[in-house]
């Protein structure tokens, strides 16, 4: 076995088993764009659209479904997006940013120097995956914790709710429509990943999009839901928390305790083998590190593969 593991799929996903992206409209000008099934690097994105004017929330992993995107934009929207948002450095959402030469990339402080620090690495963990000729495209507009965006007569708030998923967090929340894009916040039948972030600040997030008020949650990956997704996402981290107490207690290593815990409730949830890093952020917490401390993420994804039994399948 190498460093990584070997390439082995998920017993329960299959290759090739996904279904085709769909576009859903779910406020007037608001749509929404699904990858299904929502696991490693199938993430989701948003279309903003009124009066001829568009805003894109995040982008896609490989150039080829960074094209199909593009093509159900201009679809939608008649025209190419003039603003593109975000919501964190992680390749499957912001790979895609070339395919959009006319926009404006928008995005936290913190995510800009993450995506130029970042460039390609995702990549380098699944050279199996088609890729395409990527170019890394770093917002080339930031800010530092609200911004207001006008598309036509649509407003989109921007919040950097803190340290969580990632240190760049950003979310847009429609208030009129009552609509929040959440990025990997909040994850729809996907297990949570908060090791590059923090677990407290995930929590912290969740309360402030909680007192949003929001009727629709688009998550970062999986199917569009209400409120209950926060909820969802919640009662997993603070199960996370208590385990790491519990594992730090014990003695156990974040690996052992992964063991001997298992998922427990959240069987059901795609990726549960991110078990293994998020108890790595918890067990840094519990020792004192603030959020978004830097941990090695690559030993803990060679750790992560290795308890999985190889490295997780990623069907970009």
């Amino acid at each position: 076995m190498n460093d990584d593991g070997p390439q082995l799929p998920n017993p329960g996903r299959p290759a090739g088993a996904t279904r085709p992206p769909r576009l859903t409209e779910i406020a007037d000008g608001v749509f929404a764009y699904v990858q299904p099934d929502g696991g490693w690097c199938l993430n989701n994105a948003g279309v903003i659209a009124d009066g001829g004017d568009g805003l894109l929330v995040d982008t896609v992993a490989t150039e080829t479904r960074a094209r199909r995107l593009r093509a159900e934009v201009l679809r939608v929207a008649g025209a190419p997006p003039r603003l593109v948002v975000n919501t964190h450095f992680h390749g499957d959402h912001t790979f895609g940013n070339f395919v959009f030469p006319e926009a404006v990339v928008i995005g936290h402080e913190r995510a800009r120097t993450d995506i130029a620090a970042a460039g390609l690495h995702m990549a380098g963990l699944w050279p199996d995956v088609c890729w395409g000729d990527l170019e890394v495209v770093p917002p080339s507009v930031t800010y530092h914790d609200r911004m207001t965006l006008h598309v036509g007569s649509l407003r989109a708030e921007l919040i950097h709710p803190g340290t969580a998923h990632t240190t760049g967090d950003t979310v847009v929340w429609l208030p009129e429509q009552r609509v929040v894009f959440t990025g990997d916040l909040v994850m729809s039948g996907a297990t949570p990943f908060c090791p590059m972030g923090s677990v407290s600040g995930s929590l912290a997030a969740l309360r402030t999009l909680r007192a949003l008020g929001a009727r629709t949650v688009v998550p970062g990956h999986g199917p569009v839901g209400g409120p209950g997704l926060i909820d969802d996402n919640e009662g997993y981290l603070l199960r996370l928390q208590r385990l790491a107490r519990e594992g730090l207690a014990a003695g156990l290593t974040p690996l052992q305790v992964a063991r001997e815990a298992g998922p427990g409730p959240y069987a059901g949830l795609l990726d549960a083998e991110r078990l293994v890093p998020n108890l790595h952020r918890a067990y840094a917490e519990e020792r004192g590190a603030a959020p978004g401390d830097p941990l090695d993420i690559s030993a803990l994804f060679r750790e992560m593969s290795e308890h999985h039994g190889g490295r997780p399948a990623c069907h970009a």
